[in-house]
């Protein structure tokens, strides 16, 4: 017996292991319990650790609310009514900023405002205008540092924000090709990257009188990823694959344009965060993902700390997401494969913890299922990783199975809780998740291998994922039905298109059934990456055929089986009118098609009325197609 039939055989073992008692009936769990709303999500804290922040619901949209930690006295900061806050900050100890997408057309609006919610500047930006954050607040506990598109629309320069007043101050003007600008330890751009569109250069500057010099030039398939000043000369912590497969961390040295030397690189996976410690300026730990995610700590006091809280959360994942500038407050967010998980703050002085809220509470993880790492490989020999979750109580065995392509070409699956996932699983299918090529996190070589491949062979590594779980008797193949979001969207229509004798249907959220469309679409400022673009996925001029191949828009008549789609009116990702036509045309050629189309939302819905009556409908379609005995 081969490896990999060993391997497979042990999945098998492990999933009857784990997959509880057969023929024990298991409560279907209605759609609004997986997919509510959290009560409150994006705990910050403030710079001085006497406050949380965090957003919660009111009236439907997501606004700020400020917690006073020793008082335990909660304050709404803002009243957003018809659009909710996107992202936000701590600006200081005093006030936040935040942006809010105004109606999904890249309308941005950005603000501060104080603590007690008394005093609100809006930053005044013309029309459409992108806001990106540069560096957190400075010594001077004043001024932010920011990137607007303001002046022209495909590049960013660089601005002083008085959080006091909401006035902005021009810093850096763009001399037309810096897609990044990048600050020091002390709040100072001192690196930026350039763009030709294929060519990436990063450029340095040892202080804010002196020029900016080129450093080292790139094609965009390799990277240099700048994370931090070391503090030692003019050398930066950075993730570099330069001369190398997998990104590493290294130290680079500005001055000579070459590594100093490699800090950490995985024979198997890249490099995927790095925390670096502003308060000891040192690093303390990077993370790594083949099947699970994994740590490697540089400090150890950081890797006692963690070992302590691990040891009061057993069996918990645990990721810190915010921390005091002092560094002896954090804020925690806990989860596993079967449980959505929880936000705890932690005093580090005296091993403290506070539970703040559930994720969602609604989730018992003994009803979920367990998520297993596989791999297979691929007709032409790569070794596809990927993820299966299969239904309680069953004999896993000839299982109705839903193929779920993950969304963004270049994303990847990740082991932990998915609320898609569960919902799924709960349905009574097994759940297939695979990292197809074009994934991140490994390689190079890898991820370049679905460059112009997306309507040919990242389409194959799905469909050989299909035909191993047929293989291995886990699928029951006249119960096979696949969804997806976005680029999972478009490749479950790829996949109906190609191979029809698969699946019995397919869903499409948003998924995208034009290329030439597609490639048009994005906004001003993504016109350094065209050429990029053009790279990955096809160019319009000369990739014609190739493009149209791999565009659902032009196979119409090759879908011969029900489908459900679901679309925004003001998604600026996939055309409206194209897809009104598309159902049109499935329509006129007697497809079942069900068509959700929602006038005020965008490429992912934000509503969440809106993203429960999808999920019910998805219900519903994969029920009757592939639970026909029902």
């Amino acid at each position: 017996m081969t490896a990999f039939c060993k391997k497979s055989v042990f999945i098998i073992i492990c999933a009857l292991l784990f997959g509880c008692k057969p023929n024990v009936k298991v409560d279907k769990i209605s759609a609004d319990i997986f997919f509510r709303e959290a009560e409150k999500s994006a705990f910050k804290i403030s710079p001085d650790g006497k406050y949380l922040s965090y957003l919660k619901p009111y009236k439907g949209k997501l606004n700020i609310f400020v917690e006073d930690i020793e008082r335990k006295k909660n304050i709404q900061v803002t009243i957003c009514e018809s659009s909710g806050v996107k992202y936000y900050l701590w600006a200081g100890n005093e006030e936040l900023f935040y942006v809010q997408d105004k109606g999904n057309d890249g309308n941005y609006q950005a603000f501060t405002v104080s603590k007690d919610g008394k005093v609100t500047h809006q930053i005044k930006t013309s029309p459409k205008t992108k806001i990106e954050i540069i560096d957190g607040i400075r010594n001077d506990n004043r001024y932010l540092l920011i990137a607007l598109n303001e002046q022209n629309p495909e590049f960013f320069d660089v601005y002083k924000l008085d959080i006091k007043t909401g006035q902005k101050t021009l810093e850096i003007k763009n001399p037309g090709n810096i897609v990044e600008w990048i600050s020091d330890n002390n709040g100072s751009v001192r690196l930026a990257i350039g763009s030709d569109g294929v060519n990436e250069t990063l450029y340095f500057r040892a202080s804010e009188k002196d020029a900016f010099k080129p450093v080292i030039s790139n094609n965009f398939k390799n990277m240099l990823q700048p994370l931090c000043f070391t503090g030692v000369g003019n050398h930066i912590y950075a993730l570099s694959n330069l001369n190398r497969d997998k990104l590493a961390l290294v130290d680079f040295d500005c001055e000579t344009g070459k590594e100093a030397k490699v800090i950490y690189e995985n024979p198997e996976a890249d490099v995927l965060d790095v925390v670096c410690s502003k308060a000891k300026k040192k690093l303390v730990y990077l993370t790594y993902e083949v099947s699970k995610r994994e740590l490697y700590f540089f400090d150890d006091k950081a890797k006692e700390m963690y070992a302590q809280i691990k040891s009061k959360l057993p069996q918990q994942e645990v990721k810190i997401i915010d921390k005091n500038q002092k560094e002896d407050i954090f804020l925690l967010r806990t989860f596993t494969d079967r449980d959505p998980g929880a936000y705890y703050l932690y005093h580090a002085k005296d091993k403290q913890f506070t539970k703040l809220s559930e994720i969602n509470p609604g989730i018992n993880p003994t009803e979920m299922c367990q998520m297993q790492a596989i791999s297979y490989k691929s007709r032409d020999g790569l070794t596809i990783h990927g993820y299966l979750t299969l239904p309680l109580n069953q004999a896993n065995k000839n299982l109705p199975c839903v193929i779920l392509p993950h969304s963004g070409s270049s994303n990847r699956n990740v082991w932990g809780y998915n609320a898609e996932v569960q919902f799924l699983a709960n349905q009574g299918y097994a759940v297939f998740q695979m990292n197809f090529r074009g994934s991140s996190g490994y390689g190079k070589a890898f991820q370049t291998a679905g460059y112009k491949q997306w309507g040919t062979k990242v389409q194959d590594d799905i469909t050989d994922g299909v035909e191993w779980l047929i293989k291995e008797k886990i699928a029951d193949p006249k119960r096979i039905g696949i969804y997806g979001f976005s680029f999972g969207g478009y490749s479950a229509l790829n996949q109906i298109i190609y191979h029809p004798n698969l699946y019995q249907c397919a869903a499409s959220y948003s998924g995208f059934i034009n290329l030439f469309t597609y490639l048009k679409g994005f906004p001003a400022y993504y016109k350094p990456y065209q050429q990029m673009l053009n790279e990955i996925v096809g160019n319009p001029e000369s990739d014609v055929e190739e493009l149209k191949y791999a565009s659902p828009i032009f196979q119409i008549d090759k879908i011969k089986m029900p489908t459900l789609i679901a679309q925004g009116a003001k998604d600026p990702r996939v055309n409206v009118n194209e897809t009104n036509q598309f159902v049109k045309e499935l329509r006129k050629h007697n497809q079942n098609v069900n068509y959700l189309l929602k006038e005020d939302e965008g490429h992912y819905f934000n509503d969440p009325k809106n993203r429960l009556e999808f999920y019910q409908k998805l219900e519903i379609f994969l029920n009757k197609y592939l639970h026909p005995e029902r």
